[in-house]
């Protein structure tokens, strides 16, 4: 049986030859066993999900499934843990318990969806529900060997640390928590619970659902099922995931910890820069100099925190982020905060790519922090 069989639907526009070369290369990267192929109707598509130990049998399924309606239809009727990957942005689409669904990546798409398929594949998560939509969850993941809180009595000293991550993606909703899914194993490995976050992005559910919904999603640890310590929690957010992340901290969020990792700390520079493209002020729903919500969003206008605080910057990265990052940790120690300055060589995604340096110098430091 193969590790990852990709299935493209018919009618797909993209290069076959395209398609075929950016699987290989990530099925090499994961050291996978992989396979793509294309069937030529729903009927091939649904053998292909089907688990079992036939033809197309294989322990992890992503399906690309174009835009014929029959194919499109299945996306709601398949069970079990498939990766659905529109390389279009489709908001909304319905899939089947247990299945996910990428979007609006593009070809690049493809890579994080067999990235996310071999991580569900590697280590098991528990999705909990903190809200009734469906964004409004976060996945658990505990050490090898730790029990439901309801199963054993675990002793204190024996709890682990929290690492609590948000994920970025200019708040837009084609990025999810499947961004975060390498550094969650990697955590895990270093004897970490991780409580990787999904909320409600503000394209579609406006500025106040997404900073309420991190809000809930980190207050959620505290009842979760599992034996945890609640005294050694660390929120780590990526983009503009930090922005989120060290709000929700201003805010009141009990933490020990707020790491910042390629952050987007400034606001309202962020906007007259048009950083991401306006992503700022698409967020916001507003232009964010003159919006009345700045000054509870911005970070660096919240100060001073009172929180330890980690601010990690790639030096290739955007400059304008760079300029963010070392302009922040000075306002906060200027305020009195408890900072540590960390830049090292790497882009906007070497900081959460576990294979990097700067993520590596970066997990110590969480590490030694939560100890």
């Amino acid at each position: 049986m193969r590790d990852v069989l990709v299935v493209v639907g018919p009618g797909l526009v993209a290069d076959a030859a395209l398609l075929s070369e950016t699987a290989e290369r990530e099925f090499a990267a994961l050291g996978v066993s992989g396979e793509l192929v294309h069937a030529r109707d729903a009927a091939e598509v649904m053998a292909c999900t089907a688990a079992g130990d036939g033809e197309f049998s294989a322990a992890a399924v992503v399906v690309v499934p174009g835009p014929v309606d029959e194919v499109r239809r299945l996306m709601g009727q398949c069970l079990g843990p498939l990766v659905w990957l529109d390389l279009a942005r489709v908001d909304g689409a319905e899939v089947g318990e247990g299945a996910t669904h990428i979007h609006g990546r593009g070809v690049e798409g493809l890579i994080w969806a067999i990235r996310h398929a071999v991580h569900r594949l590697r280590y098991p998560r528990t999705r909990i529900a903190y809200g009734t939509h469906r964004d409004q969850w976060g996945e658990l993941y505990l050490p090898e060997g730790l029990l439901p809180r309801s199963a054993t009595c675990q002793a204190e000293g024996d709890r682990p640390a929290v690492v609590a991550l948000v994920h970025g993606g200019n708040w837009r909703s084609n990025w999810a928590a499947d961004l975060m899914d390498a550094l969650c194993l990697d955590l895990l490995g270093r004897g970490l619970a991780v409580w990787n976050l999904e909320y409600r992005r503000p394209d579609l559910h406006g500025w106040r659902a997404t900073a309420a919904d991190v809000a809930a999603g980190l207050a959620a640890l505290s009842t979760v099922d599992a034996p945890i310590d609640l005294d050694r929690v660390a929120v780590v957010g990526h983009s503009a995931g930090a922005q989120l992340a060290f709000r929700a901290v201003a805010d009141g969020a009990r933490v020990s910890l707020v790491v910042s990792l390629a952050g987007v700390l400034d606001l309202v520079e962020g906007d007259r820069r048009w950083l991401g493209s306006g992503a700022v002020a698409a967020a916001l729903g507003t232009a964010a100099g003159s919006g009345l919500e700045v000054g509870t969003a911005s970070p660096v206008l919240r100060l001073p925190l009172r929180v330890r605080q980690l601010i990690v910057q790639g030096s290739g990265d955007e400059l304008d982020l760079v300029d963010f990052a070392r302009r922040y940790a000075r306002a906060a120690q200027e305020a009195g905060d408890d900072v540590t300055y960390l830049e090292m060589s790497g882009d906007h995604f070497a900081v959460i790519d576990p294979q990097a340096p700067i993520w590596r110098t970066t997990a110590l430091a969480i590490t030694d922090a939560l100890r």
